[in-house]
């Protein structure tokens, strides 16, 4: 498939923090991208800077082949559902999603036409002639939402777009953004729930301080992480020892009708386990256990942290020792302020005392 969207080597830092680090990233057109990673790894950083929000200090990116620098010509081919509400608090549903499409460059006629279409899909036309304030926030959601697709871009970015969504809403969405699909748009989803990613979503980069560390198809991602696991569910009770011992896999464990086995020879393949499993058992069902985005997410964010704390274990070790001087200095240079501060509170106290005096012998005579 052809890529819609490049990134070529990102960079932006905030006061001396990288919050993207030379990020380089190739969405195809038409797919559900999922964009993950915990707090502060620089999701946030790259949406705004996508959407013109932000400028990078370094590198550049590319949708259909427009470069960064035409950002006129960008804004109107991006929709982007930020996390925080965006709507005007006393402008009404329809003056708002009529003022966006003006914004984005459509005529009245057809901002309208549009804004009915997708208004009868998602359920806000009723709400109309209310204000934004006057809604709840899953409604408001569901207004800013529709104010995000209505006018058709190529690029549609949904920072966590379930906020304050009941389940019926929130299939509305997801039904909504395969439709959107179909018709060839290209959707990045940033979101927390990893449940959802895995719903909704064919290919993920996980980033962390800034970085790439895992980017591909959610299935090819699993297999490159699996635990080579089964879960074997029997029509008789089983035990460890009713189990015949075999070279090619490790049973972990036997609990009434349900076994879980490990695969511990790579060349052996899952029928040759079946047709061993079979001469002791009769098996229901034999499924291989995969990880879920979840595992995967906390493993490589803990991995990274281990590995950053290892190779970075001298310079720590050498600012430990550089941060002890400074407090050894601090320290010397707290006493000496404190020294100083008493000697001009005596030396204030002792010149008052003289004041008073000469003013009692001199004026009091």
């Amino acid at each position: 498939m052809e890529p819609i969207l490049i990134v070529n080597n990102l960079t932006k830092e905030y006061d001396g923090v990288v919050a993207l680090n030379n990020v380089t990233l190739e969405i195809n057109k038409g797919t559900i991208f999922g964009l993950l990673g915990p707090n502060g790894a620089g999701k946030t950083t790259l949406i705004r800077i996508l959407t013109g929000i932000t400028i990078p200090d370094k590198g550049s990116y590319s949708l259909q082949n427009i470069e960064n620098r035409d950002f006129e010509s960008l804004s109107k081919m991006i929709g982007y559902l930020p996390e925080e509400r965006g709507l005007y608090s006393d402008m009404n549903v329809i003056d708002q999603l009529e003022f966006f499409g003006q914004i984005k460059g459509l005529k009245s006629k057809e901002a309208r036409e549009k804004i009915d279409y997708y208004s009868e899909r998602m359920g806000i036309r009723d709400w109309y002639l209310k204000k934004a304030k006057d809604l709840s926030k899953g409604m408001q959601q569901m207004v800013q939402f529709t104010a995000t697709i209505f006018y058709e871009p190529s690029l549609i970015i949904l920072d966590e777009p379930f906020t304050g969504l009941d389940p019926l809403n929130s299939n509305k969405i997801i039904n909504e953004i395969h439709e959107l699909q179909k018709k060839g748009t290209t959707i990045i989803f940033s979101t927390h729930r990893l449940e959802q990613v895995e719903e909704i979503c064919e290919n993920i980069a996980l980033i962390n301080k800034g970085q790439i560390l895992l980017e591909g198809n959610i299935f090819d991602i699993k297999q490159m992480f699996k635990k080579h696991i089964y879960r074997v569910e029997t029509k008789q009770q089983v035990s460890k020892e009713t189990l015949t011992n075999s070279r090619d896999y490790e049973v972990i464990d036997a609990n009434g009708k349900l076994l879980h086995i490990k695969r511990t020879n790579p060349k052996v393949t899952t029928n040759s386990i079946i047709k061993s499993l079979i001469t002791d058992i009769e098996i229901v069902s034999f499924v291989e256990i995969l990880p879920s985005l979840n595992d995967i997410f906390i493993e490589q964010v803990k991995n990274c942290t281990i590995e950053n704390t290892t190779s970075d274990g001298q310079s720590k070790i050498n600012a430990n020792i550089e941060n002890s001087s400074i407090t050894d200095h601090t320290q010397n240079s707290t006493e000496k302020k404190k020294k100083n501060k008493r000697f001009r509170f005596i030396l204030s106290f002792c010149t008052y005392i003289i004041c008073y005096i000469i003013y009692r012998v001199v004026f009091k005579r």
